[in-house]
């Protein structure tokens, strides 16, 4: 029998990137999550698709 995976069509997966103003990236996997970290540390929320 073969695969019922959808197509073959890959899901993208969305992670929130946080740029420091020293160059340091963090990844993180909610919106609200880089949030808050941006708002400690300061820096760039950035949306990456994967």
């Amino acid at each position: 029998m073969g695969c019922n995976c959808g197509g073959g069509a890959r899901g993208r997966a969305t992670i929130y990137r946080l740029v420091l103003p020293n160059g340091v990236m963090r990844d993180y996997p909610t919106r609200q999550e880089a949030e808050a970290a941006r708002q400690r540390s300061g820096g760039t929320v950035l949306v990456v698709n994967q």
